[in-house]
């Protein structure tokens, strides 16, 4: 009789990959070695993912602030170099929520940066 190989600790093994490629339809959940082709590309995929939701929230940040530069007559190269000029150090993310949230203090912060 040949010996075990591994035993429980395959199965176990196995398992494990079996439980990331749930959600997937066919031979994607059923067969190893499909599994194993999907779970791998799954995880490229939320490699660059992660970094790619970085990108888009900046994105979204800098059309917003756009919008709000624009409606105030000026740029949002200006604005951003205005800022750094008189060292006020507010990232984009923020600088958007005060442009929705609080239009008062986003037009000092325009003035200041013109200024």
């Amino acid at each position: 009789m040949p010996r075990a190989r591994k035993g429980a600790a395959r199965r176990q093994a196995k398992t494990r990959w079996f439980k990331k490629a749930k959600g997937n339809r066919g031979a994607r959940r059923t067969q190893w070695r499909k599994v194993k082709e999907a779970v791998v590309r799954a995880g490229v995929y939320q490699y660059a993912h992660r970094r790619l939701v970085k990108r888009d929230y900046r994105r979204l940040w800098i059309a917003r602030i756009t919008a709000a530069c624009r409606a105030r007559g000026t740029r949002y190269s200006a604005l951003i170099a205005g800022l750094k000029a008189a060292n006020i150090d507010l990232n984009r993310k923020m600088l958007s929520e005060i442009a929705i949230a609080d239009p008062v203090t986003f037009d000092k912060l325009v003035a200041l940066a013109k200024g």
